[in-house]
């Protein structure tokens, strides 16, 4: 699944009720954490002092939470919710009979210290141990994080040059993302459309989205 050194084994067992009380957090929110996870345990601890890495300049550690599951769903908010309560960056690893998924945030540096937010998550399909294969490859913290990023999205985010940032990665992929939910918008609503003239307006916008979107993936 991933291969770490000993030296980074942690494997504490925390208690679930710690990402939800003495908080303000929805009912149905409280209800993932105490109907849909059974155990909670903290994994490894990937940092310089635990593994032959140098500091990073925005990743000081990568924890890797192991999550055993009662179902095999799990709303992304509870993974938002312990991202916010834990100030470094987590690799989860979810167990529901046998079979496990991976998942990471895009955690950015927020205001305040060891504050971040987390815009978007990224994560593997359902796999057995043995097919969910993650590697931490980097010389630093922050190659380290950024390689799982980059794994868990299946090559949504393979950089178009050594010098494109995670960041670049990230923003291009969501542009492209939201070019192809505009073009399927506006082609459902084209065959919608009765008035001769609205359509010939429509298609020429679309025929511009299509470009856009094709100069995109030529030109990455």
């Amino acid at each position: 699944m991933i291969e770490l050194p000993k030296t980074t084994e942690f494997n504490k067992r925390i208690p679930k009720q710690k990402f939800y009380e003495n908080l303000s957090i929805t009912p149905a929110l409280k209800r993932q954490f105490t109907e849909n996870i059974r155990l909670i345990y903290w994994r490894n601890k990937i940092a310089v002092s635990t593994m032959n890495l140098l500091p990073g300049k925005d990743v000081t550690e990568i924890e890797v939470f192991l999550i055993h599951l009662n179902t095999p769903e799990l709303d992304e908010a509870v993974l938002r919710q312990i991202d916010k309560e834990i100030p470094y960056h987590i690799l989860f690893l979810l167990e529901y009979d046998n079979r496990y998924q991976a998942w990471i945030g895009y955690k950015e540096n927020s205001a305040g210290v060891n504050a971040f937010n987390v815009s978007k998550y990224y994560h593997t399909d359902w796999m057995s141990e043995d097919e969910l294969s993650i590697s931490a490859d980097g010389i630093t913290a922050d190659d380290v994080y950024e390689n799982f990023v980059r794994q868990l999205a299946g090559g949504a985010l393979q950089p178009d040059n050594d010098d494109e940032t995670l960041q670049e990665s990230i923003l291009r992929n969501e542009k492209k993302t939201q070019l192809e939910k505009q073009i399927a918008a506006l082609q459902a609503k084209i065959r919608r459309e009765k008035q001769l003239n609205k359509q010939v307006q429509m298609n020429a916008e679309l025929k511009k989205l299509k470009a856009e979107l094709k100069n995109m993936k030529n030109n990455p």
